[in-house]
């Protein structure tokens, strides 16, 4: 009979403890991938990866109690050794290496991407092929801890600002957006689809906790081959009852993305310097209407309108770079969307119906947001729901919630790996997705 207590103290230690006051001349013990071996003859280093960086180990012919041959790249090892100040080292500290158990050895010792080197240099397709690989890279690793960043924030945030956590289901009856883009499949006998948006459900649940907000996968079957979409992706949603004004739902993003880029400085500060970002201004972020800002770019840049009720993306791009160039910012709303681009649920302006109580968040000439305030009078969605000669199958559930009152409510959708995309400077958005899906991707 045993029993289990707790974590299991370890004798191996991270980065971070080898860093703290007090270790340096002593024998410490640390474990590994071996990231890189660079031999110099009588001496070598062996670069070990964890998770937390490199670590540099060092191995003297004649002094380390093996032999350099019995080691190789892509091993997991254990090594013991003496801790040591290095400047040039990998934070500034090594081991010089006495000892070394072998904890696993590869398969094949020829490695199809040279990982150890800063850049990969090589394609998409070929870093996509060999995904679990390629991610060993510290480079493509930076990038999935900042995207990491972008989530705890998301989160931690959010808790700060009373919404409750929630999860909603991926198989449903009827879809939120509507259009033909749906995966269809057949659920025990009955016609179902995979969600494009928790939408209609995170509604129902600001009528529960009035401040909800999850973070899932969404998918949409379109079938297009393009650097800024995928057929699934993440979605950080949010829904925020008992507002005033769509204003509130832009003023909360705002609190967000300052929030975020607070903890960027303070947590990862390694990784924006591996590759070498400057965080954007978020201070304050200007808002200009969807109609405004498509004259204003015509007028500027000499270009035709060539569709007055959505924005293609060379005018994304357009209104992005005005954004930088009037206001110095890399951000940029743009509000009042018109009516019949934005799904049932989005509210039309009583000021003028054409058009919505609805927002893009452009970050760098790219939409990575679209939110607004949501009709809440269940006779005024079951009337918009009739003049789309929409049917009401399907949303029986969605629509017993207004019958039984809800608060004045909006909330907003941001695309995970967009933003990341945006945030580190790629111009692919596969890049900043651990594992792509697309139109023709289905693996790995």
């Amino acid at each position: 009979m045993k029993y289990l207590t707790g974590i299991a103290r370890k004798d191996t230690m991270e980065i971070s403890e080898l860093l703290t006051e007090g270790r340096e001349g002593k024998r410490v013990k640390v474990n590994g991938a071996v990231h890189a071996i660079r031999d110099m003859g009588n001496i070598a280093f062996i670069i070990l990866r964890k998770r937390e960086g490199l670590l540099q180990g060092v191995y003297e012919e004649g002094i380390s109690g093996f032999s350099l041959k019995d080691v190789k790249e892509a091993d997991t090892i254990e090594i013991e050794g003496m801790l040591e100040k290095n400047e040039k080292a990998p934070n500034g500290i090594e081991i010089r290496m006495e000892t070394v158990r072998i904890l696993s050895e590869p398969e094949d010792e020829m490695m199809p991407l040279a990982i150890s080197k800063w850049k990969l240099g090589t394609s998409l397709d070929a870093k996509l092929n060999y995904r679990p690989i390629a991610l060993r890279n510290i480079r493509e690793r930076a990038k999935f801890k900042l995207q990491e960043g972008i989530t705890r924030a998301f989160r931690d945030f959010l808790y700060e600002q009373g919404f409750t956590e929630i999860h909603t289901p991926k198989i449903g009856a009827k879809s939120a957006e509507g259009g033909a883009n749906l995966f269809r499949l057949e659920y025990f006998h009955r016609p179902a689809i995979l969600q494009q948006s928790p939408q209609l459900y995170k509604q129902m649940m600001v009528g529960v906790y009035d401040r909800v907000f999850e973070t899932a996968p969404v998918f949409r079957a379109e079938k297009h081959n393009t650097r800024r979409h995928l057929n699934e992706y993440t979605s950080l949603d949010f829904e925020m009852g008992y507002i005033d004004g769509f204003e509130d739902i832009m003023a909360m993003e705002t609190g967000l993305l300052q929030y975020m880029m607070k903890l960027f400085e303070e947590q990862y500060a390694k990784e924006l310097d591996i590759l070498k970002i400057t965080l954007p201004d978020v201070s304050r972020i200007p808002a200009i209407r969807f109609d405004e800002a498509k004259q204003k770019v015509a007028e500027k840049y000499d270009r035709r309108i060539k569709n007055p009720f959505d924005l293609e993306p060379e005018e994304e791009e357009l209104i992005g770079q005005y954004a930088k160039e009037e206001w110095d910012s890399d951000f940029v709303f743009v509000t009042h969307y018109p009516s019949k681009k934005r799904p049932f649920y989005a509210l039309d302006d009583p000021e003028d119906p054409r058009y919505t109580l609805s927002f893009d968040l452009l970050y760098k000439g790219m939409e990575i947001t679209t939110g607004g305030q949501r009709i809440h009078s269940y006779p005024a969605l079951a009337a918009k729901i009739k003049a789309r000669g929409m049917e009401e199958e399907g949303l029986t559930h969605y629509l017993d919630a207004f019958k039984h009152g809800m608060p004045p409510h909006g909330g907003i959708g941001i695309g995970l790996e967009r933003l990341t995309m945006k945030l580190v400077g790629e111009d692919n958005v596969r890049e900043t997705t651990l594992f792509p899906r697309d139109l023709s991707r289905l693996e790995p």
